[in-house]
Protein backbone atom coordinates (compact mmCIF):
# COMPACT_ATOMS: atom_id res chain seq x y z
CA UNK A 1 0.00 0.00 0.00
CA UNK A 2 2.35 2.12 0.72
CA UNK A 3 4.52 1.61 -2.62
CA UNK A 4 1.53 2.42 -4.31
CA UNK A 5 1.12 5.69 -2.65
CA UNK A 6 5.71 6.43 -3.61
CA UNK A 7 4.55 5.19 -6.74
CA UNK A 8 1.88 7.71 -7.75
CA UNK A 9 3.64 10.37 -5.94
CA UNK A 10 6.62 9.84 -8.26
CA UNK A 11 4.12 9.42 -11.21
CA UNK A 12 2.84 12.90 -10.38
CA UNK A 13 6.11 14.65 -10.31
CA UNK A 14 7.48 12.70 -13.51
CA UNK A 15 3.84 14.28 -15.14
CA UNK A 16 4.87 17.64 -13.62
CA UNK A 17 8.83 17.95 -14.80
CA UNK A 18 7.32 16.42 -18.52
CA UNK A 19 5.66 19.88 -19.01
CA UNK A 20 8.34 21.49 -17.32
CA UNK A 21 11.63 20.42 -18.72
CA UNK A 22 10.69 20.02 -22.72
CA UNK A 23 10.57 24.10 -22.12
CA UNK A 24 14.40 24.28 -21.42
CA UNK A 25 15.13 21.90 -24.00
CA UNK A 26 12.89 24.34 -26.37
CA UNK A 27 14.87 27.41 -25.08
CA UNK A 28 18.36 25.43 -25.75
CA UNK A 29 17.56 24.65 -29.28
CA UNK A 30 16.83 28.53 -30.51
CA UNK A 31 20.68 29.07 -30.92
CA UNK A 32 22.47 30.94 -33.22
CA UNK A 33 26.17 31.30 -34.69
CA UNK A 34 27.24 30.42 -30.81
CA UNK A 35 27.36 27.68 -28.81
CA UNK A 36 24.78 27.33 -26.00
CA UNK A 37 20.95 28.71 -25.41
CA UNK A 38 20.69 32.16 -25.53
CA UNK A 39 21.22 32.68 -21.97
CA UNK A 40 24.40 30.57 -21.61
CA UNK A 41 25.94 33.05 -24.13
CA UNK A 42 25.21 35.57 -22.78
CA UNK A 43 26.90 34.07 -19.36
CA UNK A 44 29.78 33.14 -21.90
CA UNK A 45 29.96 36.85 -22.46
CA UNK A 46 29.43 37.99 -19.10
CA UNK A 47 32.64 35.68 -18.09
CA UNK A 48 34.80 36.87 -20.75
CA UNK A 49 34.12 40.45 -20.41
CA UNK A 50 35.21 40.53 -16.78
CA UNK A 51 38.39 38.74 -16.46
CA UNK A 52 39.39 41.43 -19.34
CA UNK A 53 38.22 44.04 -16.98
CA UNK A 54 40.38 43.05 -14.17
CA UNK A 55 43.20 42.37 -16.46
CA UNK A 56 43.49 46.11 -17.46
CA UNK A 57 42.27 47.34 -14.56
CA UNK A 58 44.99 45.51 -12.54
CA UNK A 59 47.53 46.43 -15.17
CA UNK A 60 46.46 50.01 -14.79
CA UNK A 61 46.91 50.40 -11.39
CA UNK A 62 50.86 50.24 -11.36
CA UNK A 63 51.12 52.82 -14.06
CA UNK A 64 48.74 55.37 -11.62
CA UNK A 65 51.49 57.17 -9.84
CA UNK A 66 53.76 57.69 -13.77
CA UNK A 67 50.36 58.65 -14.99
CA UNK A 68 50.06 61.59 -12.10
CA UNK A 69 53.54 62.64 -12.58
CA UNK A 70 53.17 63.07 -15.91
CA UNK A 71 50.37 65.56 -15.38
CA UNK A 72 52.17 67.62 -12.84
CA UNK A 73 54.62 68.29 -15.33
CA UNK A 74 52.02 70.25 -17.01
CA UNK A 75 52.13 67.31 -19.73
CA UNK A 76 49.96 68.76 -22.84
CA UNK A 77 46.81 66.86 -22.46
CA UNK A 78 46.19 66.65 -26.40
CA UNK A 79 49.70 64.70 -26.90
CA UNK A 80 49.46 61.36 -27.75
CA UNK A 81 47.63 58.68 -25.45
CA UNK A 82 49.63 57.04 -22.51
CA UNK A 83 49.37 53.50 -21.51
CA UNK A 84 47.72 54.64 -18.47
CA UNK A 85 44.98 56.18 -20.18
CA UNK A 86 45.05 53.29 -23.02
CA UNK A 87 44.14 50.80 -19.97
CA UNK A 88 41.26 52.59 -18.36
CA UNK A 89 39.59 53.74 -21.53
CA UNK A 90 39.49 50.00 -21.95
CA UNK A 91 39.05 49.41 -18.44
CA UNK A 92 35.73 52.03 -19.06
CA UNK A 93 34.45 49.97 -22.36
CA UNK A 94 34.62 46.38 -20.81
CA UNK A 95 32.38 48.20 -18.14
CA UNK A 96 29.73 50.01 -21.21
CA UNK A 97 30.38 46.10 -22.60
CA UNK A 98 29.01 44.48 -19.65
CA UNK A 99 26.23 46.82 -19.28
CA UNK A 100 24.87 46.08 -22.56
CA UNK A 101 25.45 42.37 -22.34
CA UNK A 102 23.12 42.78 -18.78
CA UNK A 103 20.57 44.60 -20.31
CA UNK A 104 20.16 42.45 -22.79
CA UNK A 105 20.14 39.25 -19.76
CA UNK A 106 17.54 41.11 -18.57
CA UNK A 107 14.68 41.02 -21.54
CA UNK A 108 15.99 37.17 -21.65
CA UNK A 109 14.93 36.81 -18.31
CA UNK A 110 11.66 38.86 -18.04
CA UNK A 111 11.14 37.17 -21.80
CA UNK A 112 10.78 40.81 -23.38
CA UNK A 113 11.13 40.77 -27.23
CA UNK A 114 14.45 41.51 -28.50
CA UNK A 115 16.58 41.13 -31.52
CA UNK A 116 18.20 38.29 -32.29
CA UNK A 117 20.58 40.21 -34.45
CA UNK A 118 21.19 42.42 -31.27
CA UNK A 119 22.89 39.29 -29.76
CA UNK A 120 25.19 38.00 -32.76
CA UNK A 121 26.37 41.84 -32.79
CA UNK A 122 27.42 41.73 -29.09
CA UNK A 123 28.80 38.56 -29.25
CA UNK A 124 31.15 39.87 -32.50
CA UNK A 125 32.08 42.98 -30.51
CA UNK A 126 32.84 41.18 -27.47
CA UNK A 127 35.37 38.60 -29.60
CA UNK A 128 36.82 42.37 -30.89
CA UNK A 129 37.43 43.87 -27.59
CA UNK A 130 39.22 40.45 -26.23
CA UNK A 131 41.71 41.35 -29.76
CA UNK A 132 42.13 44.57 -28.85
CA UNK A 133 42.47 43.90 -24.72
CA UNK A 134 45.20 40.98 -25.70
CA UNK A 135 47.22 43.98 -28.02
CA UNK A 136 47.36 46.45 -25.24
CA UNK A 137 48.44 44.52 -22.58
CA UNK A 138 51.03 42.88 -24.47
CA UNK A 139 52.52 46.76 -25.90
CA UNK A 140 52.04 48.39 -22.71
CA UNK A 141 54.31 45.50 -20.45
CA UNK A 142 57.18 47.65 -21.58
CA UNK A 143 55.60 50.19 -19.68
CA UNK A 144 54.85 48.15 -16.56
CA UNK A 145 58.02 46.19 -16.67
CA UNK A 146 60.42 46.34 -13.79
CA UNK A 147 64.15 45.27 -14.61
CA UNK A 148 64.37 43.92 -11.31
CA UNK A 149 63.73 40.49 -10.44
CA UNK A 150 61.77 40.39 -7.12
CA UNK A 151 61.04 36.51 -7.55
CA UNK A 152 61.63 34.95 -3.94
CA UNK A 153 61.05 38.40 -2.56
CA UNK A 154 57.44 39.04 -0.32
CA UNK A 155 54.96 41.01 -2.64
CA UNK A 156 53.59 44.16 -1.13
CA UNK A 157 50.00 43.85 -1.34
CA UNK A 158 47.95 46.90 -1.68
CA UNK A 159 44.93 47.83 0.12
CA UNK A 160 41.78 47.61 -1.06
CA UNK A 161 39.49 50.68 -0.83
CA UNK A 162 36.29 51.23 0.94
CA UNK A 163 33.21 51.10 -0.85
CA UNK A 164 30.95 54.25 0.45
CA UNK A 165 33.57 54.19 3.48
CA UNK A 166 32.21 51.22 4.67
CA UNK A 167 32.24 47.92 3.17
CA UNK A 168 35.23 46.24 1.72
CA UNK A 169 39.09 46.69 3.15
CA UNK A 170 41.73 44.20 3.45
CA UNK A 171 44.15 44.00 0.87
CA UNK A 172 44.36 43.03 -2.78
CA UNK A 173 46.46 40.23 -3.17
CA UNK A 174 46.85 39.66 -6.85
CA UNK A 175 46.73 43.57 -8.45
CA UNK A 176 51.02 44.16 -8.16
CA UNK A 177 51.89 40.68 -9.42
CA UNK A 178 49.62 41.00 -12.57
CA UNK A 179 50.51 44.55 -12.74
CA UNK A 180 53.56 44.71 -12.94
CA UNK A 181 56.46 43.07 -15.55
CA UNK A 182 59.28 41.10 -13.73
CA UNK A 183 61.95 39.15 -14.91
CA UNK A 184 60.52 35.29 -13.20
CA UNK A 185 57.28 36.65 -12.44
CA UNK A 186 55.51 34.26 -15.38
CA UNK A 187 56.55 31.22 -13.17
CA UNK A 188 54.95 33.29 -9.97
CA UNK A 189 51.82 33.33 -11.87
CA UNK A 190 51.80 29.90 -12.91
CA UNK A 191 52.12 28.50 -9.50
CA UNK A 192 49.67 31.33 -7.91
CA UNK A 193 47.20 30.19 -10.21
CA UNK A 194 47.24 27.04 -10.32
CA UNK A 195 46.88 26.75 -6.19
CA UNK A 196 43.86 28.62 -7.35
CA UNK A 197 42.11 26.24 -9.36
CA UNK A 198 43.03 23.60 -7.09
CA UNK A 199 40.82 25.59 -4.27
CA UNK A 200 38.06 26.19 -6.69
CA UNK A 201 38.87 29.89 -7.31
CA UNK A 202 38.86 29.77 -11.29
CA UNK A 203 38.01 32.80 -11.98
CA UNK A 204 41.04 34.53 -9.98
CA UNK A 205 43.58 31.62 -11.66
CA UNK A 206 42.20 32.43 -14.90
CA UNK A 207 43.28 35.76 -14.71
CA UNK A 208 46.93 34.82 -13.61
CA UNK A 209 47.28 32.44 -16.30
CA UNK A 210 45.95 34.69 -18.76
CA UNK A 211 48.11 37.33 -17.66
CA UNK A 212 51.14 35.00 -18.59
CA UNK A 213 49.68 34.91 -21.84
CA UNK A 214 48.86 38.23 -22.89
CA UNK A 215 51.83 40.18 -20.73
CA UNK A 216 54.79 37.39 -21.04
CA UNK A 217 55.17 36.55 -24.89
CA UNK A 218 58.10 34.51 -24.51
CA UNK A 219 57.49 32.87 -21.53
CA UNK A 220 57.97 29.18 -21.70
CA UNK A 221 54.91 28.89 -19.39
CA UNK A 222 53.13 29.91 -21.91
CA UNK A 223 51.59 26.84 -23.97
CA UNK A 224 50.47 25.37 -20.45
CA UNK A 225 48.80 28.73 -19.32
CA UNK A 226 46.66 28.31 -22.04
CA UNK A 227 46.14 25.14 -21.75
CA UNK A 228 45.35 25.28 -17.69
CA UNK A 229 43.27 27.86 -18.27
CA UNK A 230 40.78 25.64 -20.90
CA UNK A 231 41.32 22.64 -17.98
CA UNK A 232 40.02 25.63 -14.82
CA UNK A 233 36.97 25.85 -17.28
CA UNK A 234 36.55 22.03 -17.41
CA UNK A 235 37.00 21.24 -13.76
CA UNK A 236 34.22 24.49 -13.26
CA UNK A 237 31.79 21.96 -15.17
CA UNK A 238 28.88 24.73 -15.67
CA UNK A 239 27.24 24.46 -18.74
CA UNK A 240 28.76 27.81 -19.96
CA UNK A 241 31.57 27.02 -18.58
CA UNK A 242 32.23 23.95 -20.74
CA UNK A 243 31.52 26.00 -23.54
CA UNK A 244 34.50 28.05 -22.93
CA UNK A 245 36.44 24.48 -22.31
CA UNK A 246 35.69 23.65 -25.69
CA UNK A 247 36.79 26.64 -27.17
CA UNK A 248 39.83 26.95 -25.37
CA UNK A 249 41.37 23.37 -25.91
CA UNK A 250 40.48 23.84 -29.56
CA UNK A 251 42.62 27.20 -29.64
CA UNK A 252 45.36 25.38 -27.72
CA UNK A 253 45.29 22.53 -30.53
CA UNK A 254 45.41 24.69 -33.43
CA UNK A 255 48.69 26.02 -32.12
CA UNK A 256 50.14 23.18 -30.81
CA UNK A 257 48.69 20.24 -32.91
CA UNK A 258 51.71 17.49 -32.47
CA UNK A 259 52.24 18.17 -29.27
CA UNK A 260 52.40 14.89 -27.22
CA UNK A 261 49.22 16.05 -25.07
CA UNK A 262 47.42 16.72 -28.23
CA UNK A 263 45.34 13.49 -28.08
CA UNK A 264 44.09 14.17 -24.57
CA UNK A 265 43.48 17.69 -25.85
CA UNK A 266 40.73 16.36 -28.34
CA UNK A 267 39.62 13.87 -26.03
CA UNK A 268 38.84 16.38 -23.57
CA UNK A 269 37.11 18.80 -26.54
CA UNK A 270 34.37 15.91 -27.17
CA UNK A 271 34.02 15.45 -23.29
CA UNK A 272 33.62 19.33 -23.24
CA UNK A 273 30.48 18.53 -25.39
CA UNK A 274 29.04 15.01 -24.16
CA UNK A 275 29.06 16.60 -20.83
CA UNK A 276 26.31 19.02 -22.30
CA UNK A 277 24.13 16.14 -24.18
CA UNK A 278 21.20 15.67 -22.59
CA UNK A 279 18.61 12.74 -23.45
CA UNK A 280 18.24 11.14 -27.02
CA UNK A 281 14.21 13.20 -27.37
CA UNK A 282 15.85 16.58 -26.90
CA UNK A 283 18.68 18.84 -28.88
CA UNK A 284 21.33 16.36 -30.54
CA UNK A 285 24.06 18.88 -31.78
CA UNK A 286 26.37 18.19 -28.35
CA UNK A 287 25.95 14.27 -29.77
CA UNK A 288 26.90 15.37 -32.90
CA UNK A 289 30.03 17.79 -32.03
CA UNK A 290 31.04 15.23 -29.77
CA UNK A 291 30.81 12.46 -32.33
CA UNK A 292 32.88 14.42 -35.05
CA UNK A 293 35.62 15.07 -32.19
CA UNK A 294 35.67 11.38 -30.82
CA UNK A 295 36.07 10.03 -34.91
CA UNK A 296 38.92 13.03 -35.55
CA UNK A 297 40.36 11.56 -32.62
CA UNK A 298 40.60 7.89 -33.72
CA UNK A 299 41.78 9.33 -37.61
CA UNK A 300 44.43 12.03 -36.44
CA UNK A 301 45.76 9.81 -33.54
CA UNK A 302 45.60 5.94 -35.03
CA UNK A 303 48.25 5.12 -32.19
CA UNK A 304 46.90 6.84 -29.83
CA UNK A 305 46.97 5.07 -25.97
CA UNK A 306 43.60 6.69 -25.49
CA UNK A 307 42.12 4.49 -28.90
CA UNK A 308 39.73 2.26 -26.13
CA UNK A 309 38.91 5.17 -24.09
CA UNK A 310 37.70 7.17 -27.35
CA UNK A 311 35.85 4.10 -29.04
CA UNK A 312 34.09 3.27 -26.01
CA UNK A 313 32.88 6.72 -25.68
CA UNK A 314 32.23 7.25 -29.19
CA UNK A 315 29.38 3.95 -29.18
CA UNK A 316 27.84 5.83 -26.24
CA UNK A 317 27.51 9.37 -28.28
CA UNK A 318 26.37 6.96 -30.80
CA UNK A 319 24.28 5.52 -28.69
CA UNK A 320 22.62 8.74 -28.29
CA UNK A 321 22.31 9.70 -31.72
CA UNK A 322 21.07 6.51 -32.79
CA UNK A 323 17.99 7.07 -30.13
CA UNK A 324 17.62 10.56 -31.31
CA UNK A 325 16.67 9.20 -34.76
CA UNK A 326 14.75 6.09 -33.46
CA UNK A 327 12.19 8.21 -31.45
CA UNK A 328 12.07 10.35 -34.66
CA UNK A 329 11.51 6.79 -36.90
CA UNK A 330 9.04 5.41 -34.19
CA UNK A 331 6.89 8.52 -34.51
CA UNK A 332 6.50 8.08 -37.93
CA UNK A 333 6.29 4.26 -37.72
CA UNK A 334 3.18 4.75 -35.18
CA UNK A 335 1.85 7.68 -37.92
CA UNK A 336 1.81 5.22 -40.48
CA UNK A 337 1.66 1.54 -39.12
CA UNK A 338 -0.71 2.19 -36.07
CA UNK A 339 -2.95 4.99 -37.52
CA UNK A 340 -2.63 4.76 -41.27
CA UNK A 341 -2.15 8.26 -41.89
CA UNK A 342 1.39 8.10 -43.83
CA UNK A 343 5.09 9.01 -42.79
CA UNK A 344 6.08 5.39 -44.02
CA UNK A 345 9.09 7.04 -46.18
CA UNK A 346 10.08 8.97 -43.24
CA UNK A 347 10.16 6.05 -40.87
CA UNK A 348 12.26 4.31 -43.43
CA UNK A 349 14.47 7.45 -43.87
CA UNK A 350 15.39 7.59 -40.04
CA UNK A 351 15.51 3.52 -39.82
CA UNK A 352 17.98 3.67 -42.98
CA UNK A 353 20.33 6.69 -41.13
CA UNK A 354 20.73 4.58 -38.19
CA UNK A 355 21.83 1.52 -39.94
CA UNK A 356 24.44 3.25 -42.09
CA UNK A 357 25.21 5.54 -39.32
CA UNK A 358 25.79 3.57 -36.16
CA UNK A 359 26.42 -0.21 -36.69
CA UNK A 360 27.11 -1.24 -33.32
CA UNK A 361 23.76 0.99 -31.98
CA UNK A 362 22.15 -0.72 -28.67
CA UNK A 363 18.84 -1.55 -30.36
CA UNK A 364 19.39 -1.84 -33.54
CA UNK A 365 17.14 -5.16 -33.33
CA UNK A 366 13.88 -3.07 -33.19
CA UNK A 367 15.80 -1.08 -36.36
CA UNK A 368 15.90 -3.98 -38.08
CA UNK A 369 12.65 -5.26 -37.44
CA UNK A 370 10.71 -2.16 -37.71
CA UNK A 371 12.58 -1.06 -40.95
CA UNK A 372 10.97 -4.55 -42.32
CA UNK A 373 7.55 -4.15 -41.53
CA UNK A 374 7.70 -0.50 -43.36
CA UNK A 375 8.50 -2.65 -46.41
CA UNK A 376 5.94 -5.06 -45.96
CA UNK A 377 3.80 -2.57 -45.66
CA UNK A 378 4.78 -1.20 -49.33
CA UNK A 379 4.82 -5.10 -50.46
CA UNK A 380 7.96 -4.78 -51.11
CA UNK A 381 8.87 -8.53 -49.61
CA UNK A 382 12.40 -8.98 -50.36
CA UNK A 383 13.65 -5.83 -48.84
CA UNK A 384 11.53 -7.19 -45.80
CA UNK A 385 12.76 -10.38 -45.76
CA UNK A 386 16.25 -9.14 -46.33
CA UNK A 387 15.92 -6.90 -42.98
CA UNK A 388 13.98 -9.80 -40.57
CA UNK A 389 16.60 -12.17 -41.85
CA UNK A 390 19.28 -10.04 -40.50
CA UNK A 391 17.76 -9.17 -37.34
CA UNK A 392 17.19 -13.12 -36.71
CA UNK A 393 21.01 -14.07 -37.77
CA UNK A 394 22.67 -10.91 -35.80
CA UNK A 395 20.75 -10.65 -32.53
CA UNK A 396 18.91 -14.11 -31.48
CA UNK A 397 18.47 -13.42 -28.14
CA UNK A 398 16.26 -10.10 -29.21
CA UNK A 399 12.64 -10.13 -27.87
CA UNK A 400 11.61 -9.36 -31.81
CA UNK A 401 13.58 -12.74 -33.09
CA UNK A 402 10.18 -14.50 -32.79
CA UNK A 403 7.86 -12.28 -34.52
CA UNK A 404 10.32 -12.05 -37.25
CA UNK A 405 10.33 -15.60 -37.52
CA UNK A 406 7.20 -15.97 -38.10
CA UNK A 407 6.77 -13.05 -40.93
CA UNK A 408 9.54 -14.34 -42.67
CA UNK A 409 7.71 -17.64 -42.91
CA UNK A 410 4.50 -15.94 -44.13
CA UNK A 411 6.48 -14.42 -46.26
CA UNK A 412 7.89 -17.82 -48.08
CA UNK A 413 11.24 -16.92 -47.27
CA UNK A 414 14.38 -18.90 -45.71
CA UNK A 415 14.71 -18.55 -41.68
CA UNK A 416 18.51 -18.20 -41.32
CA UNK A 417 20.62 -20.08 -38.58
CA UNK A 418 21.64 -17.65 -35.54
CA UNK A 419 25.42 -16.39 -36.38
CA UNK A 420 27.58 -18.38 -33.85
CA UNK A 421 29.69 -15.07 -33.36
CA UNK A 422 26.59 -13.67 -32.20
CA UNK A 423 25.00 -15.83 -29.89
CA UNK A 424 26.57 -13.35 -26.60
CA UNK A 425 25.04 -10.55 -27.89
CA UNK A 426 22.50 -9.56 -25.28
CA UNK A 427 19.78 -6.72 -25.22
CA UNK A 428 20.79 -3.76 -23.35
CA UNK A 429 19.72 -4.02 -19.74
CA UNK A 430 16.22 -2.69 -19.16
CA UNK A 431 16.85 0.35 -16.57
CA UNK A 432 14.34 0.53 -13.30
CA UNK A 433 11.66 2.68 -12.97
CA UNK A 434 13.47 4.92 -10.51
CA UNK A 435 16.64 5.00 -12.95
CA UNK A 436 14.11 6.56 -15.85
CA UNK A 437 12.78 9.03 -13.61
CA UNK A 438 15.49 10.51 -12.51
CA UNK A 439 16.99 10.37 -15.56
CA UNK A 440 13.82 12.05 -17.13
CA UNK A 441 14.10 14.30 -14.80
CA UNK A 442 17.67 15.76 -14.40
CA UNK A 443 17.97 15.23 -18.22
CA UNK A 444 20.83 12.74 -17.56
CA UNK A 445 21.90 10.43 -20.11
CA UNK A 446 24.65 7.72 -18.38
CA UNK A 447 28.09 7.94 -20.32
CA UNK A 448 31.66 7.45 -19.57
CA UNK A 449 33.23 10.52 -18.80
CA UNK A 450 36.61 11.31 -17.26
CA UNK A 451 36.13 14.56 -14.90
CA UNK A 452 39.47 15.78 -14.83
CA UNK A 453 41.41 17.90 -16.81
CA UNK A 454 44.39 17.19 -18.87
CA UNK A 455 47.02 18.84 -16.79
CA UNK A 456 44.78 19.00 -13.29
CA UNK A 457 42.59 16.76 -11.69
CA UNK A 458 38.90 17.65 -10.67
CA UNK A 459 39.41 16.84 -6.60
CA UNK A 460 43.17 17.95 -5.85
CA UNK A 461 44.75 15.63 -3.39
CA UNK A 462 47.70 16.80 -2.31
CA UNK A 463 49.66 13.28 -1.87
CA UNK A 464 49.54 13.00 -5.53
CA UNK A 465 51.93 14.22 -8.39
CA UNK A 466 50.10 15.55 -11.19
CA UNK A 467 50.98 16.91 -14.93
CA UNK A 468 50.77 20.53 -13.69
CA UNK A 469 53.24 19.64 -10.85
CA UNK A 470 55.68 18.11 -13.90
CA UNK A 471 55.23 21.28 -16.00
CA UNK A 472 56.05 23.81 -13.34
CA UNK A 473 59.43 21.28 -12.32
CA UNK A 474 60.20 21.37 -15.81
CA UNK A 475 60.25 24.90 -15.82
CA UNK A 476 57.40 25.36 -18.42
CA UNK A 477 56.60 22.14 -20.07
CA UNK A 478 56.36 18.28 -20.49
CA UNK A 479 57.88 15.82 -22.36
CA UNK A 480 55.63 12.75 -23.73
CA UNK A 481 58.12 10.18 -21.56
CA UNK A 482 56.96 11.98 -18.55
CA UNK A 483 52.99 11.19 -19.53
CA UNK A 484 51.31 8.71 -17.97
CA UNK A 485 50.68 5.87 -20.56
CA UNK A 486 46.94 5.83 -19.49
CA UNK A 487 44.12 8.43 -19.24
CA UNK A 488 45.13 10.26 -16.28
CA UNK A 489 46.39 13.45 -15.02
CA UNK A 490 48.29 12.00 -12.00
CA UNK A 491 51.98 10.67 -12.39
CA UNK A 492 53.08 9.58 -9.10
CA UNK A 493 52.57 9.85 -5.54
CA UNK A 494 54.68 12.18 -3.97
CA UNK A 495 57.19 12.03 -1.54
CA UNK A 496 56.83 11.67 2.08
CA UNK A 497 59.12 13.76 3.86
CA UNK A 498 61.03 11.50 6.56
CA UNK A 499 59.78 13.06 10.47
CA UNK A 500 63.03 14.84 12.10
Amino acid sequence: MVLRKYKALILSLFLMFSFVVPGFAQEKTQTRPGDGSVSQRLEVMRQKIETMRRSVGSAASVLKDEDKEKKSDKEDKNSAETPYKRLKNLEKEASNLQSEVNSLRGKVDRSEKYEVGDLDALETNVNEFQARVDTALLETASARANPVSDVGSPREKKKKKKFLGIFGGGTDEYEELIGTVTPGRDRVLFIEATKNVRKNNYDVGRLLFQNIITTYPDSPYLPMAKLASADSFYLEGSTSALIQAGAGYQEWLTFFPTHPLADRVLLKIAESQMRQIGLPDRDASSAKKAEQRLRALLQQYPNSILKNEANQRLEQVQDNLGLHNLYVANYYYKLSVDQKKGGLKGAQSRYREVLAKYPNFSFMDEVLFKLAVTYQIEEETDQAAKYFQQLVRDYPNSDYVEKAKEQLELIGASVPQANPERMKTLPPDKKSFFANFKNELFGIYPMTIDNDGVLMTDNFDKTKFELIDQVIENQGDINASQIPKSLTTIISQRQVEPQK
